[in-house]
Order: C-alpha cells, then sequence, then structure tokens
C-alpha cells in the first residue's frame, strides 16, 4: 500500500514510516521541522540526540533498503501539497502534523491562534487536497481522547443512541475539549465527519490517548532511526516526563490530586494501532471512530508505576505533589469503550512497568544532556493566562 505520513519527522511519523516499510509498505511523508522549532522555543531538547532529516534518510535507505520518499512541504501551501499527492498517489494519508500540545495553545493569544490556524486549515487543506487528488484514499486522522474531556457517563468510539422527547437518533458523542489544542481535533473531527459525508471520502478517526516510549522493534540498534523524546512542559508527556525526572533524580511531577484518570499506550501499541487501521480500510463515504488506548491510569498511579520500573534499574525516586496549573477535575469518572481495534486484532501491551524500563535504560545514556535542562521540568504555564511556577503542595513521597 502506498501511505503518506505527514508530519513523518516527529515522535510517532518516523517510527510508522519504519514499521511500514519493515511490512512491505510504500511512504512518503512531509515535515517542515516545526516540531523541533517548538522544543527550542520552550528552552528544551530531545532527550534521544535527534539527526538532521537528511541524515535521518540515509540511515533509512541504508538499514530498510528502500528510499523514504519526503519533501518539507507545509501543509499550509496547498498547490505543493496537492502537488506532492499527486505525484505519490497515496492510497492512505496518516495526518500527524498538527501542534500536539495543550499547554503550548494556552501561553497567550498568539499560541492559540497560531495553534488554530495551524492546525485546522492544515487539516482542511489535506481534505481539499483529497477530494482534488486522490478521492479514494484514506484518511487516518489522529485525534486525540481529550476531545471527550471526562464525561460523567461512559464514553463510546465517537457515536452514541440518544432519546429525547420520544425520539431516537444515533449522533456523535459530545465534546468537551479542554483547551484551545483540543478544541482543534474537535473542529477537525468535525470537518472530516462533513467531508465524508458530503464528499464521499473515508476516513477513521483515531482517538489515541496518551503515547510513551521511546522505541519500536524496526528502529534497530542505529541512533539516526531512533524517534524524538521531549520531557519539556508542553511536550514531554506524563511517563516521558516522569522517566526523565526519574533518570537525573529529580521528582516525579504530579499535578492536583494525582487522581485524574486518561487513556495511555505504550509507542509499540500505538503504532500497532495505526497499521492495523491503515490496512483494514472503512467503506466510501464512511467516518468511524476508533478509541485507541493500552488502559486508563490516574497519573498517581502511573508516577507509581515508573517509581517500581526505576528501582528495578537501580534508580531511586520520590514523588512530590504540584499545585495544578490546568482548569480540571481532580476528581472524575472516566470509562471509554475500545473494542473496535480490538476486534481488528489489536492486542494491547499488559506490562506496561517493562515498558518504561526499556525506556528508562535508554535515557540514562543520556543522563547529561536532560540534567542540563532540569529547569524546565516544573511547568509555569497556567490555563489561567498567568506564568508563574507551579508549588509544591505535598512533598511526602507516594510509597
Amino acid at each position: 500500500m502506498r501511505v503518506f505520513i505527514t508530519g513523518v519527522d516527529g515522535y510517532l511519523g518516523w517510527a510508522l514510516a519504519q514499521h511500514l516499510v519493515k511490512r512491505g509498505h510504500t511512504v512518503a511523508g512531509n515535515d517542515i521541522y516545526l516540531r523541533r522549532e517548538w522544543v527550542e522555543e520552550m528552552g528544551s531538547v530531545s532527550a534521544q540526540p535527534i539527526y538532521s532529516m537528511e541524515e535521518r534518510l540515509a540511515a533509512f535507505r541504508e538499514v530498510h533498503g528502500v528510499k523514504l520518499d519526503f519533501r518539507p512541504v507545509d501543509l499550509l501551501d496547498y498547490a505543493a501539497l496537492c502537488e506532492f499527492f499527486q505525484d505519490f498517489q497515496p492510497e492512505a494519508i496518516v495526518h500527524l502534523a498538527e501542534m500536539p500540545s495543550a499547554p503550548y495553545s494556552m501561553i497567550d493569544q498568539q499560541h492559540a491562534v497560531f495553534t488554530h490556524n495551524n492546525n485546522v486549515i492544515g487539516s482542511l487543506n489535506v481534505l481539499w487536497a483529497m477530494k482534488e487528488v486522490c478521492p479514494d484514499a484514506h484518511l487516518v486522522k489522529l485525534g486525540t481522547m481529550g476531545e471527550y474531556g471526562t464525561p460523567n457517563i461512559d464514553i463510546p468510539e465517537g457515536f452514541f443512541e440518544i432519546e429525547y422527547r420520544g425520539r431516537k437518533d444515533t449522533m456523535p458523542f459530545p465534546r468537551q475539549a479542554n483547551s484551545f489544542y483540543h478544541l482543534t481535533k474537535v473542529h477537525d473531527s468535525n470537518n472530516t465527519m462533513f467531508a465524508c459525508r458530503t464528499w464521499g471520502l473515508r476516513s477513521t478517526d483515531i482517538m489515541q490517548g496518551v503515547v510513551f516510549g521511546t522505541q519500536i522493534d524496526a528502529m534497530g540498534d542505529d541512533p539516526r532511526l531512533r524517534s524524538r523524546l521531549d520531557f519539556d512542559q508542553c511536550f514531554g508527556t506524563a511517563v516521558n516526563r516522569f522517566c526523565c525526572q526519574a533518570v537525573i533524580g529529580h521528582p516525579l511531577t504530579l499535578y492536583g490530586t494525582g487522581h485524574m484518570k486518561r487513556g495511555f499506550l505504550p509507542m509499540r501499541d500505538s503504532i500497532q494501532c495505526l497499521t492495523i487501521t491503515i490496512e483494514n480500510p472503512p467503506q466510501k463515504g464512511e467516518y468511524r471512530v476508533f478509541n485507541q488506548f493500552e488502559e486508563c491510569y490516574t497519573i498517581e498511579e502511573l508516577a507509581q508505576k515508573v517509581q517500581e520500573a526505576a528501582r528495578d534499574v537501580g534508580l531511586a525516586t520520590e514523588i512530590q505533589f504540584y499545585e495544578n496549573p490546568r482548569n480540571e477535575r481532580g476528581e472524575h469518572y472516566y470509562n471509554p469503550d475500545r473494542q473496535n481495534l480490538i476486534n481488528l486484532g489489536y492486542q494491547p501491551t499488559h506490562d506496561v512497568v517493562e515498558e518504561m524500563r526499556i525506556m528508562l535504560k535508554d535515557l540514562m545514556k543520556h543522563h547529561d544532556r536532560i540534567m542540563e535542562r532540569r529547569e524546565i521540568l516544573v511547568p509555569d504555564i497556567r490555563w489561567d493566562g498567568s506564568h508563574r511556577r507551579s508549588e509544591i503542595i505535598d512533598a511526602t513521597p507516594v510509597k
């Protein structure tokens, strides 16, 4: 299959490209390296050194024996995007080229507007380019479980049956996004659903949980083929940040009660799910939704699992509770479905502590690199628009 990956230089895009060529697919992709710029703006770096795209592409060809068709095309450049689609003629398009950070979108007016312009307009351009150039292609759109928020009822996969005033209908499940970033994903979902209904496009909307991990098997031992691993407050998601903190002896930073519950999955599970989705496309005109996560955990449970993995590799860690910079409920119900991918063959990883041990061993090689940026490990971006460091509210280590 001919698979196009937007954002192929990114955390998931680079891993997915390697996994797909190992399975015999032909891969192309675009990127303009914005993730590298955003992380630098935050005063940070990837914990795992990231090579230039030229070096990455050379390694890709040397190790995997095939060329990755790459162009530095901006999705906001509609003509260039259409030209790339026309030349490659994708059968599947995996859309990973969006600004993926809630905190980044909440910094100020400029960052909020940039996030909407980059994400929503870029995604609209992908939809229009599909309509004009490759209308039979399958769009695998990366959404987020964060679109749903934390409703006080079970979360279905995209749609649910509702009865109101004696009448029934199947409707999209309400979205309750909690940041300007998450709102862009809701807009993308609505635009994609409309394009499928109106133009007959086909799409799978992946509502993905929070991904963690440093590697997948397809990367091998060549450091040029590793994915990035961020640990700053904007792009360092919970487990990735906890593992980097553990490596340098920094307390694991839990916000608020630590009881906020979310869906999480290792990188290798994310790549498995995306591949299953690509290889099992929907019907023409169909818009379907998959909830994608390994399991749901509270943030405190995850920190305790990192503590366990750290002990196993000889690292002592403590947990500290900080005031939550976000405007979110500390106690809530959370029970999402995830049956669609299971029905297609997804087999979740059940030993997440082992995955964390792998991460810690990888990251210990880069102790000094992380230590040099240790001042960024406590957030100062707040949902109320102010900027001040979160303060410790309970420094008692969790046993």
